[in-house]
């Protein structure tokens, strides 16, 4: 961890991505993803929520995927506290984020916990992409503060024309969000234990959607997670027990 806290110290003293192009960048993303926030407001008040509590969801909870699986269970019959277990837990990769986060942008902790509210999908990604300190800070900003206001107006405005809208369902815009999520998470699965992860995950979602409640096959996917990490272990493991041998 030192040794790439130094690196990014040195990168930044050579110079790196112009301050405009990260802000191009990062608000191209932040009003790209905002706009979806229209979506969740129609499929929110589809689902039976108020506009207190859409908006209340957006200005608190604030990631896309896990708003989108809570209001989406809800609108399947399924129960609230099932409902809330799925956004939980796919909102449990944000914390992943913030450790990587919190050694690149190395805040003061009076600012930390305001920073911690735009520890999301995108902010992460643009981010990390970026050479030095000095434009992860940039980039982690406009596109999270691009992003809150620009998701916040849509969810209302989204919430307000539910109803001029009719049938959320015949325009299919309960599949914006983890559209958006899937496009950001795809170039992401680089190595095959990431992408079999994805995969069985994908297929205990789907498989188990019609014989289990709304919002439990999400939490039994997420179990994707270990199984492949411990067959990849024992994989691994077999692998250095049998290397000597061939030596041999």
């Amino acid at each position: 961890m030192a040794e790439q806290t130094a690196l990014a110290d040195i990168r930044s003293e050579e110079g790196g991505k112009p301050d405009a192009a990260v802000v191009r960048d990062a608000l191209g993303v932040g009003v790209a993803v905002g706009l979806s926030g229209f979506a969740f407001g129609v499929t929110s008040a589809g689902s039976g929520l108020t506009l207190l509590q859409t908006c209340a969801l957006s200005l608190l909870v604030f990631t896309g995927a896990s708003q989108f699986a809570l209001v989406g269970a809800l609108a399947a019959g399924g129960n609230p506290l099932t409902a809330a277990a799925g956004a939980f837990f796919l909102g449990v990769r944000n914390a992943f984020y913030g450790l990587r986060l919190s050694q690149l942008l190395a805040l003061p902790r009076a600012v930390r916990p305001f920073a911690a509210q735009w520890v999301i999908d995108e902010t992460t990604a643009v981010a990390l992409a970026q050479p030095t300190r000095r434009s992860v800070r940039i980039g982690f900003t406009v596109t999270g503060l691009s992003l809150y206001v620009l998701w916040n107006l849509t969810t209302l405005l989204g919430a307000l024309g539910a109803e001029a809208i009719g049938d959320t369902d015949a325009w299919g815009l309960d599949a914006a969000g983890p559209a958006v999520f899937l496009a950001l998470l795809a170039p992401m699965l680089k190595t095959t234990t990431e992408r079999a992860v994805a995969g069985v995950a994908v297929l205990l979602g789907l498989g188990l959607l019609p014989v289990l409640p709304a919002g439990v096959p999400v939490l039994v996917a997420a179990l994707a997670a270990p199984a492949a990490l411990y067959v990849a272990g024992r994989r691994s493991v077999k692998t250095a027990n049998d290397a000597p041998r061939e030596d041999r």
